[in-house]
């Protein structure tokens, strides 16, 4: 008969010293535990170590673990409470249905549920309720905490602005990054424009390690710009957490308090180059937006019809777009004019739709990744960690069975089974970090599309030229009655245009 195969997951919420020994401990016992029973055979200790359960997205073992399970590698998994697997009943349930039609079964140790039975489902659903609670109040408890931190100026963030690293719980300078920061300001003072100088970055990143973790773009360069950290000041709960689960990061436009206090740390720029530079910036936005207020459609026009551009034109006061071959021939082309507001209108229907039903963008975010995780998993590289994986594993088992069977001394077996489980980590990093780096740029449009609709408001009572550069590529004149928004990922959603009575 063919052995069940088995699968474990662990995780710690903390990345302190005794979550981590709790967390080595956990992937100890259970490759002992599962390897001990007869009709059971190991497939994997899913773990991860540091990370919040509120969000299963940021699990990066928890997703490989499922997507095992879509391959058909695993029968059943192995957890020590529903809190380990999720605080958050939605998800948590999502995947423990998805499991089950799998055929995969989850046992929740210290609950004593097995999913595999016909009644677990309301049981598992009253504790992961449970679990959300107990994170909703343990949550809310720290805000509270960081906000009297916040108000008395003695706050300390967990992440640091580029320039700045934290040591001994206090914010001090990050000697190698700051003398890019000054760069920063002092070629912006100078009249680069911001992506002239993110370009600039982007081939020092080439040599220099301390640039190389991020890709500098214009709006980072901005962020830099507007940050008052960079002259010793703190201005705190610039975005905000949302109070519904799993809990999302939003821009704060007066939702929340924002709390501002000077000399909270060393500063890099001096005060009047600082503000030098917020004028600077003022004024090349008003040159901008001057601009845009022009023709924000600019260029982005087409005629779907004929396929030439619609050029401007004004008649008493009101802006139209006209194909110009209709213009020479009204035969050749049968498309005609039609008002800018409309095309504006237009556009900011499609916009409520697309934030009020995002799962076209992200169903079409996840075959994407799905293609690539496909492709990436046949690449050379990868295949050869698999291997390594797959070796490295069948040595924690061999160890495993030796210490079962007092073949091994503990303190050699601790020894080895620590040095091969961080093997184990180093090599499963490494393929993520290959798998990461095969990124398609049409994911990262798609990817930039969802967070641009994230952070947007809830509606748009008027037209946004900004909104709408970030989101659209052309926008295709079908008829005088439909228009088809190409989005910057190449995706085309046609709408529908409404006639109003003026």
């Amino acid at each position: 008969m063919a052995k069940l195969r088995v699968a474990a997951y662990a995780r710690v919420s903390s990345s302190s010293e005794d979550q981590l020994n709790s967390f080595g401990a956990q992937n100890r016992n259970y490759t002992d535990y599962i390897t001990s029973q007869e009709n059971w055979s190991l497939v994997d200790v899913y773990a991860d170590e540091g990370i919040t359960g509120t969000s299963a997205e940021k699990r990066k073992d928890f997703q490989r673990m499922l997507a095992d399970c879509r391959r058909g590698k695993i029968d059943r998994i192995l957890v020590k409470s529903i809190s380990r697997f999720a605080r958050n009943t939605k998800e948590c349930l999502e995947a423990v249905r998805e499991l089950k039609a799998l055929g995969v079964s989850v046992f929740f140790e210290e609950q004593n549920i097995d999913t595999g039975l016909v009644s677990s489902e309301t049981m598992t659903a009253i504790f992961a309720s449970l679990a959300q609670k107990e994170s909703e109040s343990i949550s809310t408890n720290l805000r509270w905490s960081i906000q009297k931190r916040m108000q008395k100026g003695t706050f300390v963030p967990s992440t640091m602005a580029f320039g700045y690293e934290r040591k001994q719980g206090k914010i001090v300078i990050h000697t190698e990054q700051a003398v890019f920061v000054y760069q920063i300001f002092f070629r912006y003072l100078c009249g680069e424009n911001t992506q002239e100088i993110a370009a600039w970055l982007n081939q020092q990143a080439a040599d220099n390690p301390v640039l190389a973790d991020r890709t500098w773009t214009y709006k980072a360069i901005v962020r830099i710009l507007k940050n008052e950290k960079y002259i010793g000041n703190s201005l705190w709960q610039k975005t905000y957490r949302t109070d519904t689960w799993p809990r999302k990061e939003r821009p704060n436009r007066g939702e929340q308090e924002q709390y501002y206090a000077e000399d909270t740390h060393p500063s890099i720029i001096e005060k009047w180059a600082f503000e030098k530079a917020q004028e600077l910036l003022r004024q090349r936005a008003n040159s901008a937006k001057t601009v845009s207020q022009k023709s924000p459609l600019q260029s982005k026009l087409i005629c779907g019809n004929c396929g030439g551009f619609l050029r401007r034109k004004t008649i008493n006061k009101r802006n139209y777009r006209s194909c110009r071959t209709h213009e020479r021939d009204s035969a050749a082309c049968p498309i005609l004019q039609i008002q800018e507001s409309t095309i504006e209108e237009t556009f900011c229907r499609l916009f409520y739709k697309l934030k009020h039903d995002s799962s076209i963008l992200s169903q079409m975010l996840s075959s994407l990744q799905l293609i690539r995780n496909r492709r990436t998993l046949w690449s050379p590289d990868i295949i050869e960690l698999n291997k390594k994986i797959s070796d490295v594993t069948s040595q924690v088992q061999m160890l495993a069975t030796l210490n079962q069977q007092s073949l091994v001394d503990p303190d050699i077996f601790i020894s080895k089974n620590n040095e091969l489980t961080e093997q184990l980590r180093a090599i499963k990093l490494e393929k993520e970090r290959l798998m990461d780096n095969d990124s398609d740029e049409l994911i990262h449009q798609t990817q930039e599309l969802i967070e641009s609709l994230e952070c947007g408001p809830e509606f748009l009572p008027y037209f946004d030229a900004e909104l709408f550069g970030e989101l659209v590529d052309k926008v295709i004149v079908e008829s005088n009655e439909r228009l088809k928004f190409r989005l910057r990922n190449g995706l085309e959603l046609s709408e529908t245009i409404e006639r109003t009575v003026r």
